[in-house]
């Protein structure tokens, strides 16, 4: 997928109240959006390069928003969370997914679950008569911590419990159930629970793979020049 704008280069100044970020450009210091709600572990540091859009838009207080981050001088990794769901979907319907070929009609956010939750992809197979469902819960990755390792969640999560608890009754009832790891960082080959810094999560994702519930992980690819980004490389889940 292109970003909606050209991407900018620039420093990162300081990351702060969660949804902000100071840059160094070359016409001088601006503040711009942050779209991380997360704790961003190892994707702060200053002085990093760091991309950025401008919407050009004179109603946002603060018209730019926050992309890209190199961090160790090599690896790219995409902040922006609000970009996992089209980074998949748009994965699943090119094909590249080859796990998830087999459907032909794709919805978003359709409500589900006993507790009143929505699903962020569901693919359908089209046929009225015998209908398949399949629910696709995208979690985004940006914490890597070496040796192309990459873990989830960067913070506790119970939001992401109670999503684990609803794919698990998903598979139950007999559909197919996907939690998709959306890998926006290019040093990570791997994903695996961080149990150091959410056990509960981990205990939860071992038993949904326990029960039945797909794991699957995609990497991304960046492309800083034509300000391009697409999920390309299939990935391993270690639980």
């Amino acid at each position: 997928m292109k970003f909606p704008q050209p991407l900018q280069e620039a420093r990162l100044i300081k990351r702060y109240k969660r949804f902000l970020a100071d840059i160094q450009t070359e016409q001088g210091q601006i503040t711009i959006h942050c779209p991380n709600t997360g704790s961003m572990k190892n994707c702060q540091d200053p002085d990093s390069r760091v991309w950025y859009t401008d919407s050009e838009n004179p109603k946002r207080k603060y018209p730019c928003t926050w992309q890209i981050i190199e961090i160790a001088g090599q690896y790219l990794v995409g902040i922006n969370t609000g970009l996992a769901n089209k980074l998949v979907a748009e994965a699943i319907e090119s094909g590249v997914v080859g796990e998830l070929k087999a459907y032909k009609k794709i919805r978003y956010e359709v409500p589900y679950g006993s507790q009143k939750s929505r699903i962020d992809i569901l693919l359908q197979s089209g046929e009225a008569a015998r209908q398949e469902n399949c629910f696709v819960e995208v979690k985004n990755v940006s914490l890597g911590v070496g040796d192309g390792i990459g873990l989830f969640p960067d913070a506790v999560t119970t939001r992401g419990h109670k999503h684990l608890q609803e794919l698990m009754e998903a598979k139950k009832s007999g559909a197919r159930a996907v939690l998709f790891f959306c890998v926006q960082h290019t040093g990570i080959d791997r994903v695996r629970p961080a149990d150091d810094i959410d056990p509960e999560y981990g205990r939860l994702l071992r038993q949904a793979q326990q029960q039945g519930v797909e794991l699957m992980a995609y990497g991304a690819e960046f492309d800083v020049i034509n300000s391009h980004i697409a999920l390309r490389r299939k990935l391993v889940v270690e639980c």
